[in-house]
């Protein structure tokens, strides 16, 4: 089962569409039109844990800061993955409630949790 086709994220302000690119058992790929942006949504099963993710990923192309002149393509990706056991010793609710904590304190005061996790705190 997939998501809705397209997806849609909003990336600083600016709402981009993603219809589904690359459909599959297991993982669905959806891409923007330039190819820049990119959602994932995937599911592993190992026999005793199953891990649920979400990958978000942003391309571009940029000046080399080492070599002059050059233009590299580089990318960024933030990953949201549930890890958790088989068996039913969670259930889906509870492992949202989970996910919710974690990014409801990873965004609260306007992302200031990850902002110092970005300028190297831990």
């Amino acid at each position: 089962m997939a998501f809705a086709d397209p997806q849609s994220v909003t990336l600083s302000g600016t709402a981009t569409s993603l219809p589904r690119t690359s459909p599959g058992e297991q993982q669905s790929y959806y891409t923007s039109a330039d190819g820049l942006v990119s959602l994932r949504a995937s599911h592993a099963d190992n026999g005793k844990r199953r891990t649920d993710s979400l990958s978000l990923k942003q391309t571009k192309l940029a000046a080399d800061p080492y070599v002059t002149g050059l233009n590299k393509e580089e990318f960024q990706q933030v990953t949201i993955s549930i890890n958790r056991p088989k068996g039913g010793f969670f259930t889906v609710t509870e492992a949202k409630a989970l996910a919710d904590a974690l990014l409801a304190y990873a965004t609260a005061s306007t992302g200031a949790k990850v902002t110092s996790l970005l300028g190297g705190e831990h």
